[in-house]
């Protein structure tokens, strides 16, 4: 079969997922079946890059029926809320890791035009065309140590509709030039839509209550999280640590009593070439100036630097809470932001829940998106992934990865088949089976089979052309 039982490495990740389960709770632990059905789909995503029932049965040639496949997901009763963070503490104890860097950012993925079943689907800004899509997003927080960068929880997003409505209806009344205390008030909060950061807030007190033993040595998170309450919070939470965001250029500084965009300031001072290390690799030189500035809007001084890599004409200004770290440190600890990105471009690339991740509710959105990240993790713990950290080498790249396992379980369907009792008659049902699952199907971009029309002159109608 192209895919029947998992690859040692993904059955070892279960049970230990199983063990960790039963530490926290006993009654937790996963049964026989729950195990099996478990490390099938870890199996599967890999072997389809989606998480999919049909193409899961396609893959196991009707060994796993779509049906059972999409019952065990929706009824199963599978510690969900526990799996991913039991997960988190396998990689960090066979890693390891004791200390980390907490980033936070969201994506967006993009859905159709018309979708009242999938969790939490609404407009948003597409950065790709500048107009709108529906889609959803989601806010991922990460946790970026010396060996390897892994997920540590994720919120789905949406925008309060009432806050959206009353924005829209704001900006309209201010191009007509209604002013400020004539215009409706804006609508109080609804706990029922929380921001990005009160998301981020609200994962980093988790991570914090169930990885008590890892040092935070600093929170970083992009210019949507630069606001005060966001900082400070983040800053108590882990007990004073260093939390890194960004400001607007056209963001309010005080500096000697006198109040000025940052943008304003920092264009008096002539920054300097500054040697940097960006996540380790060859060093650059960037332009870098800083200064210990009240900010306006946090209503307390912060270390603000303006930041300007080379072949770029703009500043980008960076701020932290600890004025004790050296400009160097903090510029360096923000470049690892990137590496959220790079998560994201090899989790919507190659780990499934980007492609045909269309289970509805918000069941079925958490619960494969748990699926997908779990298999994050799970690749990490690969036998080579395992040997290269701990070699001190650079990791491998998931791409590279899923080929490998792709063919790892292919050569094992081949073993299976080659040491099978009777080989001639095992493979006249494997062919029988692929014919019975791989069906080729007609295309409509074709026009075989169909009739093109009469596309030639009728002689009768000549004088008509003529007259």
């Amino acid at each position: 079969m192209l895919l029947s039982n998992p690859l040692p490495f993904v059955e070892e990740f279960i049970n230990e997922l199983d063990k960790g389960l039963k530490i926290h709770q006993p009654e937790l632990g996963l049964s026989r079946i729950q195990r099996g059905w478990l490390g099938f789909c870890l199996m599967a995503i890999i072997m389809t890059n989606s998480v999919c029932w049909a193409r899961f049965e396609r893959a196991s040639l009707g060994k796993y029926k779509m049906g059972a496949l999409s019952w065990m997901f929706r009824k199963a009763k599978l510690p969900w809320s526990m799996m991913l963070q039991v997960g988190v503490d396998i990689v960090l104890r066979d890693h390891g890791i004791q200390e980390g860097v907490l980033v936070t950012d969201d994506s967006d993925h993009g859905r159709s035009k018309k979708t009242k079943r999938i969790f939490k689907a609404h407009k948003i800004k597409d950065k790709s065309s500048g107009g709108y899509i529906n889609g959803q997003t989601i806010v991922l927080l990460m946790l970026i140590t010396p060996k390897v960068s892994l997920p540590v929880g994720f919120e789905f997003y949406q925008a309060d509709p009432e806050q959206q409505a009353w924005k829209k209806e704001d900006k309209r009344l201010q191009k007509q030039g209604v002013v400020k205390k004539e215009r409706p008030a804006a609508p109080a909060p609804n706990p029922q839509y929380p921001t990005k950061a009160q998301l981020a807030l609200k994962m980093r007190s988790q991570f914090r209550r169930r990885h008590s033993h890892i040092k935070v040595k600093s929170v970083v998170a992009d210019a949507l999280y630069g606001q005060a309450k966001f900082m400070d919070a983040a800053a108590a939470l882990f007990g004073g640590v260093q939390v890194i965001s960004q400001l607007h250029h056209n963001q309010n500084i005080r500096y000697r009593h006198r109040k000025q965009h940052v943008n304003t300031y920092f264009s008096k001072y002539q920054g300097v070439a500054q040697v940097l290390s960006i996540r380790g690799q060859a060093p650059i030189i960037a332009t870098v100036a800083s200064a210990r500035l009240e900010v306006c809007a946090h209503g307390q001084k912060r270390f603000v630097i303006a930041l300007k890599y080379p072949g770029e004409q703009d500043y980008r200004y960076l701020v932290a809470t600890d004025l004790t770290w050296r400009t160097i440190d903090i510029v360096q600890a923000y470049t690892l932001r990137w590496l959220v990105e790079v998560f994201f471009e090899d989790w919507k690339s190659y780990e499934g829940w980007a492609q045909l991740a269309k289970q509805t509710g918000e069941e079925g959105s958490s619960r494969g998106l748990t699926l997908s990240l779990l298999l994050d993790l799970c690749l990490l713990l690969h036998p080579e992934q395992l040997a290269r950290v701990e070699n001190k080498l650079p990791a491998y790249t998931v791409g590279s990865l899923q080929r490998t396992i792709q063919m790892e379980a292919l050569l094992a369907s081949v073993q299976q088949l080659v040491q099978a009792p009777n080989p001639e008659a095992q493979l006249m049902r494997l062919s029988l089976s692929v014919k019975e699952f791989f069906r080729l199907r007609p295309s409509g971009k074709h026009m075989s089979g169909r009739d093109l029309g009469r596309l030639e002159p009728t002689p009768t109608l000549k004088y008509r052309a003529v007259a």
